[in-house]
């Protein structure tokens, strides 16, 4: 990680950028970010915000605050159901317009992530990385990436770490504002949000080559 060489926007630019941009997205999106809270707590109850760790920059663990997308619906041992199992209409719904990210604007402004970046998975993950995907981390996860309007969810894991590494490669006010651009016509289109097999992402437990 200590090999990542940051530029001048990245040093001086990007994260007041970041803020300002967050900062005003809250204000503007607020009367979204009420009435979303509000159908979430009535299609599935509370609580409304979804507190999960994932791992930041350098491997840092943070909150990410999401809002709420499934129940909480359980089998006869009292183990969650699949995420398919616990996804509703509504849940999809959600899902589909990319609303259950809106809170980590949060995220954003208290500096755990970026507007833009790789975004944050799960803590388990970090241990089922190679060199080469674990270099995901040299920058802050961000609320959109390179990913996320290449395929999102649609292709593979490998393709997306390789996507999050040249992105990680290549952070430039350019770029970055290309992904932005990028994000809303995805999320406009509703390209990519589920897997061909899982209503979210598979598991990832690693790279085969890597662990043979």
């Amino acid at each position: 990680m200590a090999g990542h060489k940051k530029g001048i926007y990245e040093k001086f630019i990007k994260r007041p950028q970041d803020f300002c941009c967050a900062a005003i997205a809250t204000v503007l999106l607020s009367p979204v970010l009420a009435g979303t809270a509000i159908a979430v707590r009535v299609n599935l109850g509370s609580p409304v915000i979804f507190k999960q760790d994932r791992p930041g920059k350098d491997g840092k663990v943070f909150k990410l605050f999401k809002f709420r997308s499934m129940t909480d619906a359980r089998d006869e041992n009292g183990e969650l159901l699949p995420d398919e199992d616990r996804m509703t209409k509504f849940s999809y719904a959600l899902r589909k317009t990319s609303a259950d990210e809106l809170p980590e604007l949060i995220n954003i402004l208290k500096g755990d992530m970026s507007i833009v970046g790789p975004r944050p998975l799960l803590v388990r993950y970090l241990e089922r990385y190679n060199a080469h995907q674990a270099r995901r981390h040299e920058v802050r996860p961000g609320f959109t990436g390179l990913a996320q309007i290449n395929g999102r969810n649609s292709i593979s894991w490998e393709e997306k770490f390789d996507l999050d590494v040249q992105y990680v490669d290549n952070v430039t006010f350019l770029n970055d504002w290309k992904i932005i651009f990028g994000t809303v016509k995805t999320v406009l289109k509703r390209e990519g949000i589920s897997s061909d097999t899982s209503a979210t992402m598979e598991e990832f437990f690693g790279t085969e080559e890597d662990r043979s």
